[in-house]
């Protein structure tokens, strides 16, 4: 990260100019000392006036960075009075947030991306997936935070990718063909309520916070076998739907069906600049996302 030289840093290193830091950039800075130890877990951090004047930013860009990292489990109590503190367990934020990481299942890694993803000026979240159950859950996090206060973007963009009605599902699927289709039926009644749920409760951001919002959906003609998370330009989160054969209640009826249990997919993070396999997985998974939104998908209504 280089910043602007006129600015005395708080390591003592040297940096170049450049205009417009944004939080992200101060945290991926902050990260890099706190991971490589030059801040070291207890430690206080410089206040905020004084992080403003090394990167040559406003005030507010230092707090959302600072929340940002707080997000990540790398500081505590960050408010606008005395300074953070770097968190005192960081072994376990590094495995949990830093480049290598070990997979998660989705319910654990998804919220923390996604609220870190929410502390940028314009959001930017592509999904490709079964339901949007885990998308559902996990964006929770990031509307608390801005209505706390804690987190004010500017604008917020959300694609998702999901598999058409009139499909004929690889999964969730009866073991036994029937004529009648309750497991379709109940896979479409969620599809269209988790989605119904999604866009109201980002669009209500525009009433509440003035924030320019925009969610759009479109189907997909096949099921897919994986979900995809792309956060900001800046991480790919992927994650195989694993296939089982259970019994479930639907309608009163025990039925045999294939399924997975998507919240449950171990969620694997790739992250731009973390290396070149990581750079180049998130380029890819970029290309392949747009590459299906702008060919085969379709438009996608949240009817029955």
């Amino acid at each position: 990260m280089v910043v602007d030289p006129k600015h005395a840093s708080v390591n003592g290193r040297k940096r170049s100019q450049r205009p417009h830091t944004s939080p992200r950039e101060v945290a991926d800075e902050l990260r890099a000392r706190i991971r490589s130890g030059t801040l070291r877990a207890g430690q206080r951090m410089p206040t905020q006036a004084r992080l403003a004047d090394e990167f040559g930013v406003e005030r507010g860009v230092v707090r959302q960075a600072l929340h940002l990292l707080q997000t990540e489990h790398l500081l505590t109590n960050v408010s606008k009075g005395s300074p953070a503190t770097v968190a005192p367990d960081l072994g376990l934020s590094r495995a949990l947030t830093g480049p290598g990481a070990a997979p998660q299942p989705t319910m654990v890694a998804l919220g923390p991306r996604i609220a870190t993803a929410f502390a940028a000026p314009h959001v930017e979240i592509d999904a490709l997936c079964l339901t949007s159950v885990s998308l559902n859950l996990a964006i929770g996090e990031g509307l608390r935070q801005i209505h706390a206060g804690r987190l004010n973007p500017a604008k917020i963009d959300v694609r998702v990718l999901l598999p058409g009605r009139d499909i004929d599902l690889a999964f969730p699927v009866s073991v036994v063909d029937r004529d009648d289709d309750p497991v379709h039926e109940r896979w479409l009644a969620q599809r269209n309520a988790q989605g119904q749920v999604l866009r109201h409760n980002l669009l209500a951001l525009r009433a509440t916070h003035g924030i320019d919002v925009h969610v759009s959906f479109r189907a997909l003609p096949f099921t897919p076998p994986v979900k995809l998370y792309l956060l900001n330009g800046m991480e790919a989160l992927f994650a195989y739907y694993t296939l089982t054969r259970r019994k479930e209640e639907i309608d009163h009826e025990h039925l045999e069906l294939y399924d997975s249990e998507g919240t449950q997919s171990m969620l694997f993070a790739f992250e731009q600049g973390a290396g070149l396999r990581d750079t180049t997985f998130v380029e890819q998974s970029h290309l392949w996302f747009n590459a299906l939104w702008e060919t085969i998908s379709s438009e996608l209504a949240l009817t029955g």
